[in-house]
């Protein structure tokens, strides 16, 4: 039994869009028109495997092991041979074996995407923010109100097609000489031709000018977050409907706050005697000023978590957090006062002359500085 997915140079497991995109491919190489004499054979086994695999009920008698072209007699002519799929492969047309034809194409075509950026800082992201945008776009054109004519016309019925839009040709194939349909050249495949266009849109029905459209751009957006306004793109071609208008966001990156996904990261200098004592410290942030409670003992790489002040989350409800991240300053520069205190303080607390002593890295100041960094 042939295999007649080799044939096709598909998977077993190909899908049918796989399939027929295989035959199609296969058909327009080896057509005799093409290959000449020497690929009929292989052109009639390619129709084979296609009349086989094309057709479910048939396609499952062939996986269980049964040829249903041996068992129904077949002979590889013209019997399921697929002729509708080379013709369209080949002359861009109906069947010539019956089928509906196709009608004048239409005039209207729907308006193009447009696509414009928009600068918000990181506090417009963190609570979403009312802007305006500039963009070129094309809008039905006044003076023909989409209709591509001049005032007063219309189109009249193309003389060659006689309105269809479509005119036949003789083409050869195996069945000898076949009738195939194309687009007419006289009217590009309208049916009416347009002898009077309108001056001001060059017979497209659309015209361009600048907009300036206001959007509510909500909270939580970033850099690459694209907005889409429905219906507020380019006026179509012969008055079709309108695209899409597409706001893509760029960030601008803040002094103080760096934004991680929802939350936001700041470092706040805390002197060394205020870590050492413990003390509550105002920090400004986008809702104003916090206090931020500095605990006895803090050392460097200390991060405080404020919950809630982070930033808006895109179409979810809530708020990310704020993480504060302590940097205790050590004093560069001591008053011969301060010097003999710290001194004093050096020598009550036993560290005149302090021991170097190695701490694990999973416990030190690195590994606190590392976990602050990823907002643990």
């Amino acid at each position: 039994m042939k295999d007649y997915y080799d044939v096709l140079g598909v998977s077993r497991n190909a899908s049918e869009a796989e399939i027929k995109k295989a035959y199609r491919k296969l058909a327009r190489e080896l057509h005799p028109d093409v290959a000449g004499p020497e690929g009929e054979e292989r052109f009639k086994e390619v129709g084979a495997a296609y009349e086989v695999l094309s057709n479910p009920d048939k396609k499952a008698m062939y996986d269980r092991g049964v040829d249903p072209r041996a068992a129904s007699g077949s002979q590889g002519g013209a019997q399921g041979f697929g002729f509708e799929d080379i013709f369209e492969s080949f002359f861009g047309g109906g069947s010539p074996f019956g089928g509906q034809q196709r009608g004048p194409a239409s005039r209207t075509q729907r308006g193009g995407d447009q696509l414009v950026a928009a600068e918000v800082s990181l506090e417009e992201a963190v609570f979403g923010v009312n802007r305006e945008v500039v963009v070129d776009l094309a809008d039905v054109c006044a003076t023909c109100s989409g209709s591509c004519c001049a005032p007063g016309t219309q189109p009249v019925t193309c003389g060659n097609c006689r309105g269809s839009g479509s005119v036949q040709r003789v083409a050869r194939s195996l069945l000898g000489n076949v009738m195939t349909t194309s687009p007419c050249p006289e009217c590009g495949g309208f049916g009416t031709i347009i002898q009077s266009p309108c001056t001001d849109c060059a017979g497209r029905g659309r015209t361009h000018s600048r907009h300036t459209i206001k959007v509510d751009i909500p909270a939580g957006v970033e850099t690459g977050t694209r907005i889409r306004l429905p219906h507020m793109g380019d006026a179509g071609v012969g008055g079709g409907p309108k695209g899409d208008l597409y706001v893509e966001i760029r960030e601008k990156a803040h002094k103080t706050f760096e934004r991680r996904g929802d939350d936001l990261h700041c470092t706040l200098e805390v002197p060394m005697t205020a870590a050492a004592l413990g003390t509550v410290l105002g920090v400004e942030t986008f809702d104003g000023e916090q206090e931020v409670d500095v605990p006895r003992g803090t050392h460097a790489g200390h991060t405080i978590r404020l919950k809630g002040l982070g930033v808006g989350k895109l179409q979810r409800a809530g708020r990310g957090d704020l993480y504060v991240h302590l940097d205790v300053q050590t004093p560069t520069e001591l008053t011969d006062e301060q010097q003999e205190l710290l001194e004093k303080l050096a020598s009550l607390r036993g560290e005149e002359m302090p021991q170097a002593r190695l701490a694990p890295i999973g416990g030190g100041v690195f590994s606190r500085l590392r976990d602050a960094f990823k907002g643990r």
